[in-house]
């Protein structure tokens, strides 16, 4: 088991999300949160490891935000999450929502499919990739879903809405179409498509071209568009 053995707040390194995001953990919600993670982390098995639950703010920088795609929780199973919604570890095999993601990605901007799972380059790339539950419990899916995690997401999908403009939100599924019921429309950009998971009606996924219209929107309003593609890991 892994121990949470300091303040939430901490785990969040980028500083300016930690200004934007510090009067949220002061709230008595989060306090419950963290005292729940807590316990789970010392006599359970939760995902990700206490150090990756805000990578996606770390690698993401606020004001580096040019996409969101939101997800809903981290993956369940050994070794696959890492902060990043959709992502897995290098050297875990591409879970098959992934899989779909990446072939959409093919058809629409002709990105060859990678080795691996880790969507790292994007995030570095301005794509925040954003879970609406940051934990979840060893093969237990949707078990933090009342912790408190949705309330803490939606501020952040508030603060990214009220304190940026001309932001792409890339929505996949009903979850996270709700997920976005605060964002502005006529001040940011809302793709939406179903869920690319198998279990769902995932063939209304492909053809939707979110990759491309997302660049076709960012340099319409004077921005770089997003490198999409992602190294190839070495196999050594």
């Amino acid at each position: 088991m892994t121990i949470l053995d300091n303040p939430l707040i901490d785990y969040l390194h980028d500083s300016t999300w930690k200004n934007l995001l510090k009067s949220e953990f002061d709230k008595p919600y989060m306090h419950e949160l963290e005292a729940k993670l807590r316990v789970d982390y010392q006599e359970k098995m939760v995902y990700p490891q206490p150090a990756d639950i805000f990578t996606a703010f770390n690698l993401t920088p606020f004001e580096h935000i040019k996409a969101v795609i939101i997800g809903q929780d981290p993956y369940h199973g050994p070794g696959q999450a890492h902060g990043l919604c959709f992502s897995v570890q290098p050297g875990v095999k591409i879970p098959p929502s992934l899989k779909n993601i990446y072939k959409e990605l093919e058809s629409d901007l002709g990105i060859q499919t990678p080795n691996h799972g880790c969507l790292k380059a994007w995030a570095l790339n301005g794509v925040l990739l954003l879970n609406a539950h940051l934990t979840v419990e060893a093969s237990n899916p949707m078990a933090h879903k009342k912790y408190g995690w949705d309330q803490f997401t939606d501020r952040v999908i508030e603060l990214i809405n009220e304190k940026k403009e001309n932001t792409v939100f890339m929505l996949w599924g009903s979850p996270a179409h709700a997920k976005a019921k605060n964002v502005n429309s006529e001040k940011n950009c809302i793709l939406k498509s179903v869920h690319p998971s198998p279990l769902s009606s995932y063939r209304g996924f492909f053809g939707c071209k979110h990759f491309s219209k997302c660049n076709e929107y960012l340099i319409l309003k004077g921005k770089a568009p997003i490198d999409w593609s992602i190294p190839p890991m070495s196999k050594t």
